[in-house]
């Protein structure tokens, strides 16, 4: 299967549907609980909200490039991010750094992720998911439903002084995550999965990083551009729900929100006769801090295996129902996952 970069956002992880790899979509994100304030928000008068705030308006309003690198399971992976905001417009790129070669450049919300030693190209269209380094994936409200933050003190990290946080969760449906946000900026540096002893899951963290830069737009928009040679293959979304596609959820998990619902059918990446796959059906659940994908494709009994799989903080699961094959993803327990699955249900 061939992985497809979503956002800069790298350091997350993998959303993996038989057919074609999809993105996933767990994010390293902020939120609160209480009006905790930290030693650096007591000194200028901010509460947590504001704090929020502050992280998710630096993600996207700033203008930053620097080296993410992601720990997980003893593997580390790496990628040079630039993230560049002019006027109400945002530019994005990612170099990968290990591996195959890949790159990904986002411009609002077209996105594109070649891959040069191949010479293939993938061409979609994806809305604004809070990613690495952004916070709010929902509402402040949603957020306090289900976390509370608590201010652990100051950090350094990359060279620059941190406000440390723990947000924790209040049921065993989630992990919780330390964050720890630049005190100049707001900007997300570092964040951690951590699970319920403790332990950490998974990292995401930049071991340097510029704040302020000037913008490259071109950078961006130049190789969106520059496309001959490459064998490019398109994903059209439809808009959709899992009401008007005959599904549903019987008993929605607590906390969990459906924010995207999309169809689209990919060219099969390994056909060079164009050919294309079957329409796969993804939703995304966010409970304002993390994500769980429901994938929904045909099933092929030759291609697909039922199984259940945890690279760091990220879960997968994967089993028929009727004639359907569902995978299941998120940076949730395992025991999360399932319960989406049980509630899964296709009346007609």
């Amino acid at each position: 299967m061939q992985p497809i970069a979503v956002t800069p956002s790298l350091g997350r992880h993998l959303m993996a549907v038989a057919v074609t790899v999809a993105s996933a979509l767990c994010p390293l994100f902020a939120q609160a609980g209480a009006a905790v304030v930290s030693a650096s928000a007591a000194a200028s008068g901010t509460d947590v909200r504001s704090w929020l705030q502050r992280i998710h308006n630096a993600a996207s309003q700033r203008n930053y490039q620097g080296t993410l690198v992601v720990t997980a399971n003893g593997s580390v992976s790496s990628s040079r991010l630039a993230h560049y905001f002019e006027g109400k417009q945002y530019f994005e790129r990612i170099d990968m750094l290990d591996g195959q070669p890949q790159r990904v450049y986002r411009h609002n919300d077209q996105v594109l992720t070649v891959w040069p030693a191949a010479k293939v190209a993938r061409i979609e269209q994806r809305d604004a998911v809070a990613m690495f380094p952004a916070v709010l994936s929902g509402s402040e409200a949603q957020l306090f439903e289900r976390y509370e933050m608590l201010a652990e003190g100051t950090d350094r990290v990359a060279g620059l002084n941190a406000s440390v946080f723990l947000l924790r969760p209040r049921d065993g449906h989630r992990f919780a995550q330390r964050l720890w946000a630049d005190q100049g900026s707001g900007l997300l540096l570092r964040a951690d999965v951590l699970s319920p002893d403790g332990k950490v899951l998974e990292s995401a963290a930049f071991t340097e990083v510029a704040i302020g830069v000037k913008a490259q737009p071109e950078s961006v928009l130049a190789p969106m551009k520059k496309l001959d040679g490459y064998r490019v293959l398109r994903s059209a979304p439809q808009r959709t729900s899992l009401e008007a596609e005959g599904w549903w959820l019987k008993s929605p998990l607590a906390g969990f929100r459906q924010v995207s619902c999309v169809k689209r059918s990919l060219e099969a990446a390994g056909n060079s006769d164009g050919a294309r796959s079957a329409d796969v059906l993804q939703t995304i659940f966010s409970d304002g801090l993390t994500h769980v994908s429901v994938f929904i494709e045909p099933f092929r009994a030759e291609r697909q295996r039922i199984g259940a799989a945890a690279f760091g903080a990220t879960h997968t699961l994967m089993q028929p129902l009727g004639a359907h094959w569902i995978t299941v993803v998120g940076d949730v327990p395992m025991a999360t996952l399932k319960q989406f699955a049980a509630a899964l249900e296709r009346p007609r």
